[in-house]
Parts: structure tokens; C-alpha cells; sequence
């Protein structure tokens, strides 16, 4: 898509960002991520590979780590087989001669997942929204954290090493209990920590109805170079909570 879209306007782009559409972040993206001839991934949540919940890169090493699925006949004539999401993105830069290099970066993965807590040596922590410095692609959501300071650095020190969890000294990290939802309360808890713009967003998807959502899908629709998804009806019958 990125191929055609250069062709078709005749252009190419300097450079590429692969990101998740449940990041959350609190702060910009800075100059400084942007290395010539080098992509750019987290530390953390590693599973044996890279990080692969962000990716910056310039058009040829981007080309490189997009491709997932074309490079998988490459990775398997080179001896790599049965591997997960993290250590084929490895390969796949490795094995094409792309340097990585990462970069602690100010955004997490926002889930509604469950997970037990405390978690045991390859179970999953879930950081308060609220955790201090950048948490690099964990797993977090907005809570009253159950766990900092010492418990939160005696928790990560019990996890599995190899998985390399996000940095968490210094008290950076703040941990929710996921066993359950998100529980009552987490909609002040989310506002005050992500601030007023964030907030007045929040709010505008809350009170959505059916006709703005479907407005709001088409619009967007109609500007997308290209468009592939369930019906918007489907998109905004789920997303409000309705019933079939």
C-alpha cells in the first residue's frame, strides 16, 4: 500500500512510523528517534525478539521490517522456524542486515485483557496509566495502582528475565491489579491522568450515538487512500455496546 500510494502521487516518503491504534501516549514523539539507516524499536516486552508494538524507520529499512509475510519463505530457508511475533521481527532485520537500535519511548498498550496479579514468573504485569517515565509498549491500563516503589520491584524482579520487561527502576512503575475489568471510577482515574484534551475526547466517545458514529466511519472512509473493514454499521453496533 505504501508502494502505491508513492507511485500513484510520485513521492517517496523519508520516513515511516508503525504504530497501534490502542497505544496510548503522554508525550510527543521526539526528533531524536529518527536515525538514518537504523529502525527503531522499544526495550522491553521483548518475548525472546524485538518489540514490535512500535516501529521508525526510513523508506529501506521500513520496507525491510514490513514485511512480515513475504520474508517468511527467507526466514525458514535460513534455518528459523516455529517462531513468535518478537523473534521473527528479529530475524527479519537480522537476517536482511538492518540495525536496530532501541530507544525507551513514552507510550503503552492499552488493555481490558485479564491477568493474574501478582503475576508469576511468565505471567504479564499491567501498569497504572499513571506509572512515571516511558513505559515503552507495556501492557497498562488507567487504575489505582496496588503495587509501587519496592512491591513493583520485587514483582518484575520474579518475572522471567528473558522476556526483558519494560524499565522499571526507580519507581517508574506503577502496577494494576488486572484479574478483573477496569472497575468503577476508572473514567476519573483516566481523565486526570491523561489530562483535558484527552478527557474532552474520552467524553465525545462516551456519549456517541449510532447516526455520528456512522457519519464520522463514512467521512473518514471517503479520505482513506484505501478502505478495507467490516461494514461501519458492524464498527459502530459494536463499539456502542448494542445488541444484535
Amino acid at each position: 500500500m505504501i508502494q502505491e500510494f508513492q507511485t500513484l502521487n510520485g513521492f517517496k516518503y523519508d520516513w515511516i512510523i508503525r504504530t497501534r491504534v490502542d497505544g496510548y501516549w503522554n508525550a510527543p514523539l521526539g526528533p531524536e528517534n529518527f536515525i538514518p539507516g537504523h529502525y527503531l524499536v522499544p526495550p522491553g516486552s521483548t518475548y525472546g525478539g524485538l518489540n514490535d508494538r512500535l516501529g521508525i524507520g526510513d523508506l529501506k529499512t521500513s520496507t525491510v521490517a514490513l514485511s512480515r509475510l513475504s520474508l517468511v519463505p527467507q526466514l525458514d530457508a535460513a534455518g528459523f522456524h516455529q517462531l513468535n511475533s518478537e523473534t521473527a521481527f528479529k530475524a527479519q532485520l537480522t537476517t536482511q542486515g538492518v540495525p536496530f537500535v532501541t530507544k525507551r519511548l513514552p507510550f503503552c498498550i492499552v488493555t481490558d485483557r485479564r491477568y493474574e496479579f501478582p503475576p508469576k514468573r511468565f505471567g504479564v504485569p499491567v501498569a497504572a496509566l499513571s506509572s512515571r517515565g516511558p513505559l515503552s509498549g507495556a501492557k497498562c491500563r488507567p487504575c489505582n495502582p496496588v503495587c509501587e516503589g519496592s512491591c513493583g520491584g520485587n514483582v518484575m524482579k520474579s518475572l522471567f528475565k528473558g522476556w526483558r520487561w519494560t524499565p522499571w527502576g526507580h519507581g517508574t512503575l506503577k502496577l494494576c491489579d488486572a484479574r478483573g475489568g477496569w472497575g468503577r471510577g476508572w473514567e476519573q482515574i483516566f481523565d486526570r491522568v491523561a489530562g483535558k484534551e484527552l478527557a474532552t475526547g474520552r467524553k465525545m466517545v462516551s456519549g456517541l450515538k449510532e447516526k455520528q458514529c456512522l457519519d464520522d466511519f463514512n467521512e473518514m472512509k471517503r479520505r482513506a487512500f484505501k478502505w478495507d473493514s467490516p461494514p461501519v454499521e458492524e464498527i459502530c453496533r459494536l463499539g456502542l455496546g448494542q445488541k444484535n
